[in-house]
């Protein structure tokens, strides 16, 4: 029986089939949106898992359009991924504090079996305490103008996506590299540094996550922004979610895919051996008193 995933999984998986069936066909985006009285740039978010087809009639006329002779089997296909592609998901409340494309990486997220990030500025967020996540939106707050709701929400979100690796029925498997500047900073004070360093020690010694630090001292390739590379089980090819000023960019075209593979290759090369992040984070924690 195929897994069970979530809306944004089915919903990327609907729209690679959809892409298919039109290049297969041969007509582009413009071409297909014309005849159907759809609009270009919403049957693009379609085909890229982006936006969904709120109507049933809307994807059988598409269907229709590209292949009336769709064997009933693959149409039943189709029309079941459009089904769970609307299924409302747990992180939906939080969506309005979110920037933009947080919810399509999310939701993927939610169902990659494996993850390799990369985090320059400051500890990587599935490993953050509650106290370290809450200090960096505070310091945040008057310059972003944010609330207090904003900021509980968005801590609210991130302690629960730390269950990506702590569940007990297939946890992701998550290979992190983080930059000494991101464990150095202070972020909240002393005491804080020192409860995030015991909660990074703690998840590394989880058999699915392997944390390593790029010391400041090796001359080596270093990215000046922070990305994941999601990678799957079955049906959708890796992603790579990449930050970029007051939004973030989710994509899986290839080349950038493999250009993101050997930064992270390039970087685990020269950092230390995950053996030595206990004693590095431990030397840290010495240092803040």
């Amino acid at each position: 029986m195929a897994a069970k995933r979530g809306a944004t999984f089915r919903r990327q998986e609907l729209g690679k089939e959809l892409r298919a069936l039109r290049e297969k066909k041969g007509e582009t985006l413009q071409a297909v949106a014309s005849a159907l009285g759809f609009s270009h740039t919403k049957l693009a978010r379609v085909e890229i898992g982006e936006n969904d087809l709120p109507r049933v009639g809307d994807l059988q006329a598409l269907i229709d359009h590209l292949d009336p002779g769709l064997p009933r089997e693959d149409l039943e296909t189709l029309l079941q991924l459009h089904r769970e592609s609307l299924i409302s998901e747990p992180w939906t409340p939080y969506k309005a504090y979110m920037p933009s494309k947080m919810p399509t990486y999310r939701g993927l997220e939610q169902d990659a079996t494996i993850m390799r990030a990369f985090q320059p500025n400051f500890v990587f967020g599935l490993f953050q305490t509650e106290d370290y996540a809450r200090a960096l939106y505070q310091i945040a707050k008057p310059v972003d103008e944010t609330t207090s709701e904003y900021i509980d929400q968005n801590v609210r979100l991130r302690l629960e996506r730390k269950e990506l690796i702590t569940r007990s029925e297939d946890p992701l498997e998550l290979r992190v590299i983080m930059d000494e500047t991101a464990v150095r900073r202070m972020v909240g004070g002393p005491d804080v540094m020192r409860g995030q360093y015991d909660e990074i020690v703690k998840l590394g010694e989880l058999d699915n996550v392997t944390i390593q630090v790029l010391p400041h001292d090796v001359v080596t390739y270093r990215s000046e922004s922070n990305f994941a590379l999601l990678g799957f089980s079955e049906a959708l090819d890796p992603v790579v979610q990449i930050d970029m000023p007051n939004t973030i960019s989710v994509t899986d075209e290839r080349r950038e895919v493999q250009r993101n593979v050997r930064r992270f290759d390039a970087m685990r090369d020269s950092a230390l051996p995950p053996a030595r992040t206990a004693g590095f984070l431990q030397q840290l924690a010495r240092e803040w008193k």
